[in-house]
């Protein structure tokens, strides 16, 4: 498909083997678009949700990935790995595993919370301008890296001798691998992600996606508009002249008092025209006239 121009989201239910970046270079083959990316990797090995942006929507990547994710994994305790996964070399022989499930649920509750979580050693974090995946790759030594994270929930679904299948609900930038790695280790026994598969992301579920291999031209079906987009946002409905004053740069005085629930720290907004479509994003403010609507990233 060549020509026409898409704007929206693809919700796409990666298969294990291929890259994010394999899934959004098939986007923009199928679909004749130049402008595609995502709103979060995942590994090769780990399946799932995959926000595939489109055109125009390459513009909200950072606001669409914002939201909370949510996984289903599956961790083998007994021992650890180089790169807290399956893919990575074993630090050591497996140990027998003679764990109850209260104190694997014990070490689930006591990785949720806000965390300050240290990134495995290979990852895209970066030391000294490279990513710590060359870094390790080179054989060099990788600085640990940590980062605040919040896990709202790490959930144990089931016990299977070894292999711990829990659900994680999580901020935006945790690593599964290192809670199951994290998990290994307070129970004595190391431990690394063997699956892991994304159900949710940002608001984007699984019951939305299309299966990699549906990936060709009538998927655009599925194509989430971009004025369906963030809709938990509050909108802001522009006149033809506001919505053109916006196109332009021009900040809008709407003279209209502020509604009752904004507060005097700048809120962000989406602004549409009258047909509903999205013009832009920005910040609404409070003055002694009124509203000032400042758009940060406009649309069209």
């Amino acid at each position: 498909m060549t020509g026409a121009q898409i704007h929206g989201v693809l919700v796409v239910d990666k298969p294990a083997g291929p890259t994010s970046h394999d899934i959004v270079d098939r986007v923009r083959r199928v679909f004749g678009e130049r402008r595609v990316g995502h709103t979060g990797t995942l590994d090769p090995f780990a399946t799932g949700v995959l926000v595939v942006c489109i055109g125009k929507a390459t513009r909200l990547v950072r606001f669409l990935a914002e939201g909370e994710k949510v996984y289903e994994a599956t961790i083998r305790l007994g021992f650890a790995t180089t790169t807290d996964d399956l893919t990575g070399e074993a630090l050591g022989p497996p140990v027998e595993v003679d764990v109850a499930r209260p104190a694997i649920e014990a070490a689930a509750r006591a990785l949720t919370g806000t965390l300050d979580q240290v990134a495995p050693a290979f990852s895209a974090k970066r030391q000294g301008g490279k990513r710590l995946y060359e870094v390790a790759r080179a054989g060099a030594s990788v600085e640990p890296r940590t980062s605040r994270v919040h896990v709202a929930s790490l959930e144990v679904r089931a016990v299977r001798g070894s292999e711990v299948d829990v659900v994680v609900r999580c901020s935006p930038g945790t690593y599964i691998r290192a809670l199951a790695r994290d998990m290994g280790a307070a129970l004595g026994v190391g431990g690394h992600l063997t699956a892991l598969r994304r159900v949710a992301s940002s608001g984007f579920t699984l019951d939305e996606a299309v299966p990699a291999d549906a990936l060709e031209p009538s998927a655009i079906e599925r194509l989430k508009p971009l004025a369906s987009l963030l809709p938990g946002w509050p909108t802001v409905i522009l006149s033809p002249r506001e919505a053109e004053q916006v196109r332009h740069g021009r900040p809008v005085e709407t003279g209209a008092p502020p509604p009752v629930d904004v507060s005097a720290t700048p809120e962000r907004v989406r602004l549409v025209d009258e047909s509903n479509d999205l013009v832009g994003l920005g910040l609404r403010e409070q003055n002694a006239g009124g509203q000032v609507l400042r758009a940060d990233i406009v649309l069209g």
